[in-house]
Order: structure tokens, then sequence, then C-alpha cells
């Protein structure tokens, strides 16, 4: 099993701190379009991949974000928490999970990942394909509540790289590094830098 890095100490406490406010589970990933121009939206953290440093997340698979994956896999998260002023910006490879998963751990997380989700939740990955013109035909399908994963669902990871955390009240940042895997365990570097 992975150590995890002292920065995911910090982001949890962070996380723990802000559960009162519903924004808390929030976050902006940036990823880079076809044509080298960034890209931006807001997810919502789903926790962490059970013994690794991962960030896991859900989205359609018929969103533009899982295009831009396929030209580059890389993306980063940026996390803001209002009432201690901290920022949390993670670098990293991103990795997605769709219906043609054929490792069988990853297919497991998947459908958890699915029946952990709320039956509106379920229900917005039947509707049209995002961003097309909305028709006013549709008609919202019911979900079996029993059925597993639908096609167009997928979990997306973020395995981080680089971890940049900013205390603005305390005026502190630190650079957090991932080095490399030995016996299992990730090797984190960590060092102070000026805000």
């Amino acid at each position: 099993m992975a150590s995890l890095g002292s920065w995911r100490e910090i982001l949890q406490s962070a996380i723990q701190n802000h559960k009162h406010l519903k924004h808390s589970q929030h976050l902006q990933l940036a990823t880079v379009r076809a044509d080298g121009r960034p890209a931006n939206r807001t997810l919502v953290f789903r926790g962490f991949v059970d013994g690794t440093d991962k960030l896991q997340f859900t989205t359609d698979s018929r969103s533009q974000k899982t295009e831009e994956m396929k030209h580059c896999p890389f993306g980063e998260i940026c996390y803001y928490f209002t009432e201690t002023w901290e920022q949390f910006r993670l670098n990293g490879i991103l990795d997605l999970i769709g219906s043609t998963e054929v490792d069988p751990s990853k297919k497991i997380l998947r459908e958890k990942a699915w029946f952990d989700s709320s039956p509106r939740s379920r229900a917005s990955f039947a509707s049209p394909h995002p961003g097309y013109p909305k028709s006013s035909e549709f008609e919202q399908p019911q979900l079996d509540p029993s059925q597993g994963a639908i096609d167009t669902f997928c979990v997306l990871t973020l395995d981080p790289k680089e971890v940049d955390y900013y205390d603005a009240k305390k005026g502190h940042r630190i650079m957090f590094k991932f080095l490399d895997e030995q016996d299992g365990n990730s090797i984190w570097s960590k060092q102070e830098v000026y805000p």
C-alpha cells in the first residue's frame, strides 16, 4: 500500500473544517484541448481511491473532457477553502474508467461509484448528449435502482504528481512533489517556498 503524502492530511483537514459548506466538495479541473487552449470546469470530489492518493470524480463519457484527455492525459485541479483561505493545486495524470474497462479493480471502483451516487445524479447520465441543443420533447428516463452503471457513466481519477499548497492567512506555501515508488510506497518531497 502506498504511503500517503502529507499534503493529503492537510487537504482532508481543510475539507473537514469546511464540511458545513456545500461547496467544500467542489473544485475546478483544468485540461488541455486538442488545439492547445485550456478548458476548465467544476467537479464534485467523490473521495480518494482506497489505499492511494488518487482523487475520484464521476463524469459522462460524452463530455468534452473525455476527448481532451485522449489528446493530453494531464490535468490540474484547484481547491479554494473560503473560511481558512487555503488553496490546493494538484497536478497529475488523469484516468478515465468507463464501460469498456477490463481491469477488474477499476470495474469494481466504477460500479461502487455508481451505487454511491444519488438517483438524481444517476439519471443525469441517461440525459441527452451534453452540449447538444435542447429539445422540448425529451422526457427523463426512469432508471431501475438495482441496475448497474449505464454506458455513459465514468469514474475519473487524478493521480497527483505535484501539489502546491498555499495558506493565505499564515502567508506560507509548500510544494510537494512525487519522487518515486519504492517497495510499493510513494515517496514525496516537501519544500517550503515563498508565496
